[in-house]
């Protein structure tokens, strides 16, 4: 790939530091652009007479859609990939050797810079925000995320318009990353250093109301969409899709793939332990964590997951939860004991399936690894 680097930088209000990042990204790349989301402190004028590209929005609209408009600029003057960095200064342009280099050994991918947190100045909310929004992404993607909010970063401009992206604002470069990684797209990290003022110095246009709630919408959303057993489009790395009435069939696609049988029986388990909870709704929010947080498989888990479904499994809860409850197994069927006494049946499934769910679990996790370990063998031996 003959890469083609843009500099993008997106401007709001920040006069007193463009000029000095602008001079800095010139150092280190020939194709520089400003883009002004409308700014009301003349901050483009710090920059008319370097030579650099400028683009100058009517309406101020987000850092999302000002990187959009950059992407626009890139596409339509052959460039590759855009890299981004922030305004005020806080990055240090000398870095943008690193993703340089990054680039021409994984020239398909995004590049984050995570941000060295060691130094002096560091906000509080900026340490938590990163923990809590890596937190979600784990969720959301099963992939870990050591800094989604860094705003200095590689894109390739080839994945823009491959997904939807709605957020416009702050939001954009979690939302962007959550769909990439759906979408099959490789998220590289690399090391970079970070200066923050002294707080009375630090100008930011992070709206703590307003931001936060915009990232709390967005990540209830990509969090229920996770939770969808519906297959997103994928473009490169992978071609896996979810197979939702053969739920075996996607095992052995795994299997095809080479992928460690303990894992597959694992993720197995645990669909199977979480579809036999007697918790409709939440024991789909228990099985996405678990499948992000262990960094289990999720195709697996998403179809074996449908194991439980009724009527057999929470049959067997309730009698299990009955038997608790009488001693002996409940043996007939009436309006009574299925109309009358149903807050009771509710409860015996609950309490089943306790019991059951953990044996089940077990032993469908058994079954997936032993034949995982078979085939696996005749794959390799075979």
């Amino acid at each position: 790939m003959n890469v083609k680097c843009l500099v993008v930088i997106a401007l709001y209000n920040h006069a007193k530091t463009i000029r000095q990042v602008a001079q800095g990204c010139l150092k280190f790349c020939n194709d520089v652009l400003v883009v002004d989301d409308a700014s009301t402190d003349g901050g483009l004028k710090e920059v008319d007479e370097l030579p650099i590209y400028k683009i100058s929005l009517v309406k101020n609209k987000g850092k999302g859609n000002a990187i959009l408009e950059a992407v626009k600029f890139a596409k339509s003057n052959s460039f590759t990939h855009i890299i981004t960095i922030d305004a005020d200064a806080q990055h240090f342009s000398s870095d943008i050797v690193l993703f340089l280099d990054q680039i021409s050994k994984t020239p398909n991918s995004i590049i984050i810079g995570v941000r060295d947190f060691t130094g002096l100045n560091i906000p509080a909310a900026s340490k938590f925000g990163r923990k809590f929004g890596g937190f979600w992404v784990k969720i959301q993607t099963g992939k870990t995320i050591a800094d989604i909010q860094s705003g200095f970063r590689v894109y390739p401009i080839f994945i823009f318009g491959k997904f939807p992206i709605y957020s416009k604002r702050f939001d954009f470069e979690v939302e962007i990353i959550v769909k990439a990684l759906w979408a099959g797209f490789d998220v590289q990290e690399i090391a970079i250093k970070v200066f923050y003022p002294p707080k009375k110095e630090r100008v930011s246009h992070f709206n703590f109301f307003f931001d936060n709630v915009r990232l709390g919408i967005l990540n209830t959303y990509l969090t229920f969409r996770a939770m969808i057993p519906i297959p997103h489009k994928k473009y490169i790395f992978s071609h896996q899709k979810i197979q939702s009435l053969n739920p075996f069939k996607a095992v052995l696609s795994q299997l095809k793939e080479k992928n460690n049988p303990l894992i597959l029986g694992l993720s197995g388990g645990w669909a199977a332990f979480c579809g036999t909870l007697a918790l409709p709704g939440v024991r789909n929010i228990i099985l996405l964590f678990g499948v992000g947080w262990w960094n289990l498989n999720r195709l697996v888990a998403f179809s074996l997951d449908k194991l439980a479904m009724p009527p057999f499994i929470p049959f067997v809860c309730i009698e299990t939860g009955y038997f608790i409850r009488h001693g002996h197994f409940l043996t007939h069927a009436s309006w009574q004991v299925i109309g009358r006494e149903f807050g009771y049946r509710v409860w015996e499934w609950f309490l089943g399936s306790l019991i059951v769910a953990p044996i089940f679990g077990f032993l469908v996790g058994l079954v997936v690894f032993v034949i995982g370990c078979i085939l696996r063998r005749g794959l390799i031996y075979g």
